[in-house]
């Protein structure tokens, strides 16, 4: 079981502790999705731009405390889809985008311009 994180789980980030057991299968661009700044974390939908993101093998119990994560604040969905190290869940935020801030360069971890 795999899953893409592509904000706060990622390294070196406020939440990667919960991805402590989980084994990192490498890095991978994104194609056909939008990532967006809601301040803490990041909201990614569907679209035209490109994201960076890190694949996780996981096992059951941590994709259980992710949702649980994911549903407290009930703006995500979860959804397989393909990867180069095989398929894998990705949240997808739910709620509408407008007059959020989009993250042109597709980098949660350059959101301000920089690397962090």
């Amino acid at each position: 079981m795999r899953i893409i994180v592509y904000g706060s789980l990622r390294r070196k980030q406020g939440n990667h502790h919960w991805m402590t057991y989980a084994q990192l299968l490498g890095e991978y661009r994104l194609e056909g999705y939008e990532i967006y700044d809601l301040g803490y974390y990041p909201a990614v939908i569907r679209g035209e731009g490109t994201i960076e993101c890190e694949v996780y093998r996981i096992t059951p119990s941590i994709l259980t405390e992710l949702d649980e994560l994911k549903r407290n604040s009930q703006d995500y969905e979860r959804e397989l889809i393909s990867t180069p190290y095989g398929n894998a869940w990705i949240y997808l935020y739910k709620l509408p985008v407008d007059g959020l801030r989009r993250i042109e360069s597709g980098d949660w971890l350059k959101r301000d311009g920089k690397s962090k």
